[in-house]
């Protein structure tokens, strides 16, 4: 059963309707709470956590519940109250209590139980001797196993995304110097933003699949646990192996555009963070972003204000963001606000699916780059395609990288790096000039997004500006 139970419900659980959730596993349980007062565990008697409970959010992004749990099931869509519950891996009752507590809170409240399998009423008694079960020595519901060099989750469950508990063990884990490593059967797949945060060694996402063992979901590399964390077993000649589960699957014709743009502005008392993200948005789906929040599900309808406040309450520390778009097109976002001694730069990666019989706009980025410098102080601009899911979730195989389709250097950029010679490449491709003559935006063709050799192309025209820079 899936360790993770999820209450979608019309109304606010209040704490009244929250304690009847609690009481799932009898009298003999204690309640503890963390994150001054954000999370709720329900206990053993002695204090061992069994299932954490996290403060219900209103998801008002059309389509959310549907993108994350999937089309199988009757979900409601928004806006709707979303209560999560983790239960411990440890405890085999703690995914009955999980479930007891969501069907608990749906029933009283006329909602809904994910999965649906999971939902019950009944009383879970503790039978498990829980005084041989080891405490972990963190504060972080996510985490199943902790050692000094690792912070494991297991997630099985179809879909990860990169909820608040996940985040949260992704900030503390490199903070106390530990690697953070999910485990999932080789049937869950990522969302882009766990992908997006996930990057990176140590960190991993690790399959288990019962007939090839442990392998790395990203890369194939066949893995064993070693000395307290997920290490790649090499072959005889200290290469890495790769999981046969690990092979390349048909092209369904599905696509995805990818956009990777910095954009970096003055720092200003009314300066409105969002908007060359909102552009991008505009000019490739017509309309803006549905929702944003730091975590999924997403659950804040748009608003640059309030992406700005946040930003501005954090400076300056980075911030992290997530935008979807509407269910009609999928396109999901991240963008990191970081300040600088240049300004404000935004880091956003931007991916839109198409399916087999859509075709992306290709023919909209000269446009949007246009906007972006003119508007929003681009800095670079790269567009690639690659052969992947329409729904843009990230299986446990081997996917064929982006290839690109044009870059473009914004025209502080282009300045910076000398106008004269980012306008001639020795070997590169000739830019077009965007914007005003005198001090133009640069926009390079690389190709059509079916050529790998793109990649050589813009590889060398990197190389020759940076020389020139």
């Amino acid at each position: 059963m899936t360790k993770d139970v999820i209450a979608l419900t019309p109304k606010m659980p209040d704490l009244r309707t929250l304690l009847a959730g609690l009481y799932a596993g009898g009298p003999d349980l204690g309640v503890n709470t963390l994150a001054d007062g954000a999370v709720i565990q329900l206990c053993a008697p002695d204090g061992r956590p069994l299932v954490s409970v996290e403060a219900p959010i209103l998801v008002q992004v059309p389509g959310e519940t549907t993108r994350l749990l999937g089309t199988d099931t009757d979900l409601p869509d928004s806006p709707v109250w979303w209560t999560g519950a983790r239960a411990s891996t440890a405890v085999a009752e703690a995914g009955r209590l999980a479930g007891s507590f969501a069907g608990r809170l749906a029933t009283v409240l006329g909602g809904t139980v994910w999965p649906p399998e999971a939902a019950t009423t009944d009383v879970v008694p503790l039978d498990t001797d829980v005084s041989a079960v080891p405490v972990l020595a963190t504060g972080t519901p996510a985490v199943d196993v902790l050692t000094a060099a690792t912070a494991v989750v297991i997630q099985d469950r179809p879909l990860v995304a990169m909820t608040s508990w996940l985040s949260d063990a992704l900030r503390t884990a490199p903070a106390a110097d530990r690697a953070l490593q999910i485990v999932t059967p080789p049937t869950a797949r990522l969302t882009l933003p766990t992908r997006t945060a996930l990057h990176g060694l140590p960190n991993r996402w690790v399959v288990q699949d019962p007939e090839h063992g442990y392998y790395d979901g990203l890369s194939g590399a066949v893995l064993h646990w070693k000395h307290g964390t997920f290490t790649p077993i090499p072959d005889a000649k200290g290469a890495t192996r790769v999981a046969e589960a690990f092979t390349v699957t048909p092209d369904n014709r599905e696509r995805q555009l990818i956009l990777t743009l910095r954009t970096r502005q003055l720092i200003d008392e009314d300066l409105t963070l969002g908007h060359a993200l909102e552009t991008a948005f505009q000019h490739l789906t017509g309309t803006p972003p549905a929702g944003w929040s730091t975590a999924e599900p997403v659950n804040l309808p748009w608003s640059t204000r309030e992406l700005t406040d946040l930003a501005r309450a954090r400076a300056p520390r980075p911030t992290w963001l997530i935008a979807v778009g509407h269910p009609d097109r999928p396109a999901l976002a991240t963008v990191r606000v970081l300040r600088t001694p240049a300004g404000v730069e935004e880091d956003i990666t931007l991916a839109l699916g198409y399916g087999r019989d859509e075709a992306p706009p290709l023919d909209a980025i000269e446009e949007l780059t246009a906007a972006l410098d003119a508007q929003h102080g681009l800095v670079t601009l790269l567009t690639s395609l690659r052969a992947a899911r329409r729904d843009l979730t990230i299986p446990p195989h081997l996917e064929a990288p982006p290839i690109p389709v044009t870059f473009a250097l914004g025209r502080d950029e282009a300045a910076r790096i000398g106008l004269a010679h980012a306008q001639h490449p020795p070997l590169g491709p000739v830019p077009k000039r965007l914007g005003h003559p005198a001090e133009p935006a640069l926009h390079y063709l690389l190709g059509d997004g079916t050529d790998p050799h793109a990649w050589s192309t813009f590889q060398q025209l990197r190389q020759q500006l940076r020389q020139e820079a």
